[in-house]
This record gives C-alpha cells, structure tokens and sequence, in this order.
C-alpha cells in the first residue's frame, strides 16, 4: 500500500491514485525528451496540414512507395517500456478532485516534509514513477518535477501524500 498516493482536502472528490500502472496509461510522458524539447507551442492544426503537403508533394514527385519494414511497433514499445524514464503530469488528477472554489494551493508531502505550490502551478508538476525501465522502489513512489524542468536534478521524492487548501 505504501505506492497507493491519496489526493485530498479541499475538493469535491478526494481521490487515491497508484502509479505502479501508469506504465499501461498512454498519457505517460517520456522524461529522458521532455524536459529537452522546444518550448514552442505550434498549432497543431499547422503541423498537420504541413505533415499532410509534405507527403502530398512527395507521393507526387516519386509515387506512392509501401512502407517501410521494420521492427514492430509492440516490440518498439516494449524496449521503450524497459528502458525509459516516464511520468504523468498531476493536472488531470487535480482536475478529478474537482478542486472547490476557495482552493488555492497543493501540498505535497514528501520526505516528511510539506511543500506547497499554487494551484496554477500545481498543474505543470509532473510526477515521474520510473527510471530507466524501473519503479521508483528506494524514494517513491513518486519524484516530482516542475514543469519548467528547474528542479531535474533535485525533485521531491518519497512523495506519500497530495492536499489541496
């Protein structure tokens, strides 16, 4: 039980999370590439509409080619899964608690300390459940990183429990 986070106080759902099977969820995020990527915030509609010309033009100039063969996609996952470092960002959670109106603020408490962010920031926070293919069994179950990725080399661990005032 000691992985099992309750997230609780002022809300309109208290709620118990366990992120020993956030390994299956698909909002998982991958740690070793996220705190590195542009901080740019494209339209995706943009983006589509450029990845869709690109190929367009491509298929245009050389013809339609089948695709490539190479390894497949559930063995990819698997060495992904093995070897990569992964998180979940806590908005969706806070999101569930239905945070009542006069909230204003997330402690967390993590080596028998309290730590306290605002609830606008308490969003960007990303709680990191393994490394390198591996739970966070020694200071876990969870670590906490700032969605800026200012504490990467520092964050909370043996985080136990999530209030929001």
């Amino acid at each position: 039980m000691a992985e099992i986070i309750q997230v609780t106080g002022n809300v309109n759902f208290p709620i118990t999370i366990d992120p020993s099977v956030w390994i299956f969820d698909e909002r998982k995020i991958d740690l070793d590439t996220y705190f590195d990527r542009s901080k740019e915030v494209a339209d995706e509609a943009e983006k589509y509409k450029q990845s869709v010309s690109k190929q367009w033009d491509k298929e245009l100039t050389e013809g339609a080619q089948p695709p490539e063969q190479i390894q497949p996609k559930k063995k990819l996952k698997k060495m992904e899964i093995l070897e990569g470092s992964f998180g979940m960002e806590l908005a969706p959670f806070i999101k569930n608690t239905e945070p009542r109106e006069d909230a204003h603020s997330l402690i967390i408490t993590a080596s028998n300390q309290e730590y306290t962010f605002p609830l606008e920031e308490a969003h960007t926070l990303i709680a990191a459940f393994s490394k390198k293919g591996k739970p966070l069994r020694e200071d876990g179950p969870i670590h906490i990183y700032k969605g800026d990725g200012s504490n990467r080399d520092n964050p909370l661990t043996n985080v136990t429990e999530f209030k929001i005032i």
